[in-house]
């Protein structure tokens, strides 16, 4: 059997090299590093994918974070609300754009933000007299967040949505892509995302043109109509041309691949119920599967069986947002134990969509045979 890999990167691009070499010689040929065609082709079929109105590429998940919060206007003073446990860049933006974060609790079985908690939350901060903006929720290992318990509470406060959905392009809630499941919607397209290019790459999707333009603007430094009229305070954040030519290529074998991953998970769902706590998927919701995620309370010697056995598997995340020595001052909820308890318990196995049936019935075997020596 030949050697298990997280990602393996290196199928994939054996599977689409003829579509990718004749892109990225186009993109060569053409010498249109930055804006070039492939940019805009790309966006048009994002947007076509997603069903959302408009996409406005840029250059990372994290960029597009904060683009978002600038076309909001949102930054010195005000909260956003955000889980604890994510990845860094969720909070990072909120600092980037110089507002402040609220850590929320997430739930056990779905690692997604809790609305009791979110609620609670809010109520806490609007009796402080605290300018409240923003909901970022974020759809952790490929699962979409309820968009309709989340939408509605934004409602009744008054209070924007911006996805952070990194981890789940593709997903689908309620018969809705990702991409058109709130006002405002950032991925990213980091080579470990479901739909990753070959260095950094981000986007977002929108309904509103007016913030659509300001994206635009906000992306390349702010500009107006002319390149030297400046109308904002922006940044340098537009997507590489050559990263948009990997992106079309990968985009022909993305909803294949989504199958896959789905069809591994399902087994693993099945094969694995009785031996770890796994997670779940809620009716009429599709995970991306960014990550397959188990969780344990002897999660080092497990670690330490799977890789005496080649078996790889990480851990996302081993330190919730509110124990990170950058955010301790903004620890303003102390409701988060579940947040605290996933970061001691969570591990992920590959799911990658080129994993074999022989290398998926050897992790399963090796998992199940670990429980019944020390867990």
């Amino acid at each position: 059997m030949e050697d298990i890999k997280f990602l393996d990167l290196s199928k994939q691009q054996k599977t689409i090299e003829k579509k990718l070499k004749s892109n990225l010689d186009k993109v060569l040929y053409d010498n249109k590093f930055i804006m070039g065609p492939e940019v805009k082709e790309l966006e048009s079929k994002l947007q076509v994918y997603t069903g959302s109105k408009y996409c406005v590429t840029c250059s990372s998940g994290t960029d597009a974070l904060i683009l978002s919060l600038l076309a909001l206007n949102i930054g010195k003073g005000d909260i956003v609300f955000c889980p604890s446990f994510t990845f860094p860049a969720t909070a990072e933006a909120i600092l980037m754009a110089g507002a402040k974060p609220v850590f929320i609790d997430v739930g056990k079985n779905t690692f997604n933000i809790c609305h009791k908690n979110l609620l609670d939350s809010i109520e806490k901060c609007k009796k402080k007299n605290l300018n409240i903006k923003a909901i970022m929720p974020v759809d952790l290992y490929g699962l979409p967040a309820n968009y309709d318990k989340i939408n509605n509470i934004a409602k009744i406060y008054d209070l924007k949505v911006i996805a952070d959905s990194a981890q789940s392009f593709g997903a689908v809630f309620k018969n809705k892509k990702v991409g058109n499941l709130t006002e405002i919607t950032t991925t990213s397209f980091f080579p470990a995302k479901p739909l990753g290019c070959y260095g950094d790459g981000g986007a977002v999707f929108t309904e509103s043109v007016k913030v659509k333009e300001k994206l635009e603007s906000l992306r390349a430094h702010g500009k107006g109509k002319g390149k030297y009229d400046i109308n904002y305070m922006g940044m340098n954040a537009r997507l590489d041309t050559i990263q948009a030519a990997v992106l079309l290529a990968k985009l022909e074998v993305f909803d294949w691949e989504l199958k896959e991953r789905n069809r591994i998970a399902k087994i693993y769902l099945d094969e694995l119920s009785n031996v770890f706590h796994i997670p779940v998927v809620p009716k009429n919701t599709v995970s991306a599967w960014a990550q397959f995620t188990l969780q344990t309370k002897n999660r080092e010697k497990l670690l330490n069986y799977l890789k005496e056995h080649k078996i790889p598997a990480m851990v996302y995340y081993p330190k919730p947002m509110h124990q990170q020595a950058a955010y301790k001052e903004f620890n303003f909820n102390e409701n988060l134990t579940v947040s605290s308890d996933l970061s001691r318990n969570v591990f992920s196995i590959p799911v990658h969509a080129y994993l074999t049936d022989l290398q998926q019935e050897f992790i399963i075997e090796t998992i199940k045979k670990a429980k019944k020596l020390f867990l």
